[in-house]
């Protein structure tokens, strides 16, 4: 299995564009995207993403936007930790309700 490699944003940026500005060169936005991917040094598929990612954040194509999954992803995590914050309260409650009890039956 073959180790992923992280870009940096200015290379994705850059890329993208080219793509973009490179569009009527081309006879189809797969051949620009090929023909780029090579030039940078990724593979077609992942360039392919980041334009679709692009056309989604700027509009163009419907889709989840950038900013909606990041903003999807930090919801999904407060909700993790408020559902465990709620188990350990409901636990704390049970804990000490069988404590009251007990102490009631001692006395």
């Amino acid at each position: 299995m073959k180790k992923s490699v992280r870009y940096s944003p200015e290379v994705m940026e850059r890329a993208v564009r080219m793509v973009q500005e490179a569009g009527s060169e081309y006879e189809s936005q797969w051949a620009a995207i090929t023909s780029i991917a090579a030039k940078i040094g990724c593979t077609a598929e992942t360039l392919r993403r980041w334009v679709r990612q692009r056309e989604r954040d700027t509009g163009q194509r419907e889709g989840t936007t950038t900013a909606e999954s990041e903003r999807l992803k930090a919801l999904e995590r407060e909700n993790k930790e408020l559902r465990k914050a709620n188990e350990i309260l409901r636990l704390a409650s049970a804990f000490f309700a069988q404590a009251e009890l007990d102490r009631r039956f001692k006395s």
